[in-house]
């Protein structure tokens, strides 16, 4: 084993969410905290937390949560930060302006945003990172529930104001139509607003960035 492959998983799956601190790090939480259970609960191994470097998190500033999903026991459970995300997800739409949200991505990653503005659009202020992006998914989740601010449960506390409850839920589905990372049923069982979670998975809309190239 070489310092280049000390954590070398093929079978790791990595969820980074992007978010706005203290009105959105709830939010984010909740999407990685609710899929790595729903992953947990189908027998695979997991890891969720919020991203220490961003703490303490500033009123509206980029902060991230992440979480792990593999198959097998999770060999970089001590790396703090994600380094090749599979998914990335965004819990509002500016965040694609000025931040590199896709660094580092694999092959074959997928953008989740909460938007009410299509794919398109968006693509066209991503400026880093798009050659290994296959799909762009939309989805309004503000309209379908809305956004929790608490402080319950940061820094990896109890959080007793429950998991998805706000538009976590919504987001999460989102992501789950869009990679099949878990079964919807999984996830729905985890959530508490089920109704957002179930019209969120109807209504997220799949692109496939390749069509966006060729549109210019």
């Amino acid at each position: 084993m070489t310092k280049e492959n000390l954590f070398e998983e093929p079978g790791l799956k990595q969820i980074t969410v992007w978010a706005r601190g203290v009105y959105e790090n709830k939010e984010a939480r909740d999407v990685v905290v609710a899929i790595t259970e729903a992953a947990a609960s189908e027998g695979r191994f997991v890891q969720a937390w919020e991203n220490y470097v961003d703490l303490p998190d500033r009123i509206y500033v980029p902060v991230r949560a992440y979480g792990k999903i593999s198959d097998q026991e999770i060999k970089s459970k001590y790396v703090y930060e994600n380094e090749a995300p599979d998914i990335v997800a965004l819990t509002e739409e500016t965040l694609v302006k000025g931040v590199n949200i896709l660094e580092g991505i694999k092959p074959g990653a997928v953008l989740v945003v909460n938007t009410r503005r299509p794919a398109g659009y968006l693509f066209k202020f991503i400026k880093q990172g798009t050659e290994n992006l296959s799909k762009i998914v939309t989805v309004d989740a503000n309209s379908l529930a809305k956004s929790i601010i608490t402080l319950s449960g940061a820094e990896g506390a109890t959080d007793a104001s429950g998991i998805g409850k706000g538009m976590g839920a919504a987001l999460a589905a989102a992501i789950v139509k869009a990679t099949g990372i878990v079964q919807f049923e999984s996830l729905l069982k985890i959530v508490g607003n089920k109704n957002a979670a179930k019209k969120a998975f109807e209504m997220a809309d799949v692109v496939e960035v390749k069509t966006l190239v060729r549109a210019g």
